[in-house]
């Protein structure tokens, strides 16, 4: 089953394919080269306003737990006076409003722009990152995290606010998804969900550009960029970050999905592929049970 997105022609009846286009060439290039882009401004206040409402209903829910659970990922000082939401899990699950934009809104665009015309979900979450203190997030890649058959895969997440240098932005290492695929592992062997400090001795930490702007930002990164962000040490604003996986088509996941989510998988343009894309360099695996949030990992 294939799924395109369709035009009119001016003239007659005939149906054509649209090519999305979003992204220049200069846009394009700087994603190969580098392995992520920074879109200030890029989603219109229309999406905005749909997405934050249901995030907002996201943190409501929250008040109710006490503890993490499959749907959120919560600090140890989260209470129902004060909720302190790290992730939503399978937003895409959580309010239909966030399928409606991972599958049919600008994020799929881009996606086709830099991994062609079929284009596969992986994943969806919603990191809230509070002020005073929200979690920091360690030197990391994602692709150890889902490993695939090939390294089409990228993330592309959504500043839900505004974001500056106190909240936290995202830094992303230039170049580093052309470097090799990290251990993630502790030297006692127990999965952190990290770089050890031994190994980022040999990247390049101190050149990372750090993706910041208003609401409507939109970042995109490669599956195998190195990245991560600190703590936000806003007083009041929290930074929230929507993010969804997405992978070439013919790039399949070699785990079992970490979410339960009904769209594990989903063909969100184009066509299902005949046969898969296998990259000859081999993707460390992950524990194949037990793997949390990155929170968790990271923090334990």
């Amino acid at each position: 089953m294939c799924v395109v997105r369709l035009n009119q022609a001016v003239e007659g009846s005939m149906i054509e394919m649209v090519n999305s286009n979003k992204l220049s060439a200069e846009q394009k290039e700087a994603f190969e080269s580098e392995g992520y882009l920074g879109l200030p401004a890029f989603i219109d206040d229309e999406w905005l306003v749909r997405l934050t409402e249901a995030a907002q209903r996201a943190v409501e829910d929250s008040r109710d737990i006490t503890e993490t659970n499959e749907w959120f990922d919560v600090e140890s000082n989260h209470a129902a006076c004060n909720p302190r939401l790290r992730r939503l899990m399978k937003p895409q699950d959580y309010d239909s409003v966030f399928w409606e934009f991972a599958s049919e809104g600008p994020f799929t665009d881009l996606a086709e722009d830099l991994l062609g015309p079929d284009v596969k979900f992986h994943h969806g979450k919603l990191n809230f990152k509070w002020s005073d203190g929200g979690a920091e997030v360690k030197w990391h890649q994602d692709i150890p995290f889902w490993p695939h058959t090939s390294y089409n895969v990228l993330t592309i997440g959504l500043a839900l606010d505004e974001i500056d240098d106190s909240m936290g932005p995202m830094g992303v290492v230039p170049g580093s998804h052309k470097g090799p695929i990290f251990n993630h592992y502790a030297p006692d062997g127990r999965w952190q969900g990290f770089i050890n400090k031994s190994d980022l001795l040999s990247v390049a930490i101190g050149r990372a550009g750090y993706i910041k702007g208003p609401a409507g930002t939109v970042t995109v990164h490669h599956c195998r960029a190195v990245h991560g962000s600190q703590p936000n040490v806003h007083p009041v604003k929290p930074r929230p970050l929507l993010l969804f996986a997405y992978s070439r088509a013919a790039s399949l996941p070699i785990m079992p999905y970490n979410q339960n989510s009904r769209y594990n998988g989903a063909i969100v343009r184009g066509c299902h592929p005949i046969y898969p894309e296998v990259d000859r360099e081999l993707c460390p695996l992950p524990p194949l049970k037990g793997q949390r949030s990155i929170f968790e990992s990271q923090q334990d």
